[in-house]
């Protein structure tokens, strides 16, 4: 593959109103790894904080979960979603990619259990694994 090939480096985001995961694809586009979990405090430091994540990354576009509910339907949590796409695509030119997140935090939590990780130890990575699960099905679906 030729270093002009059309590989992107994603963000894979699982957002949510107190935790936002964070997942990256290595600089090639292709696989998805753990980055951080941001913690909300304001409006406005969230966003700096997650800025700065696209702009140190180089990240060239951002994937975000879309939570639909079992039928695909709408719901409040997905409303908060399109608010929180909208917002941040007032503050970057960055492509904004949204995948149904279906499931992500159940498989996640399924995910992490299996590898015999107690739920107390779950809950600061949760959000990171949920992120790559919503950025996995992205790069499947290319």
């Amino acid at each position: 593959m030729s270093p002009c090939s059309e590989t992107m480096r994603y963000l894979g985001i699982d957002f949510g109103l107190k935790r936002v995961g964070l997942a990256l694809t290595d600089p090639s586009g292709t696989m998805a790894f753990p980055y951080k979990t941001l913690h909300r405090t304001t409006r406005r430091q969230f966003f700096e904080d997650l800025l700065a994540v696209m702009d140190q990354e180089k990240v060239e576009g951002v994937v975000l979960g879309l939570p639909l509910d079992l039928e695909g339907r709408e719901t409040e949590t997905t409303r908060q979603v399109i608010n929180f796409k909208n917002s941040l695509a007032r503050r970057t030119d960055l492509p904004i990619y949204l995948v149904n997140e279906a499931l992500s935090s159940f498989e996640a939590e399924q995910t992490l259990t299996s590898t015999g990780m107690k739920k107390k130890k779950q809950k600061p990575v949760l959000d990171q694994m949920a992120a790559i699960i919503i950025l996995e099905s992205f790069l499947a679906s290319r």
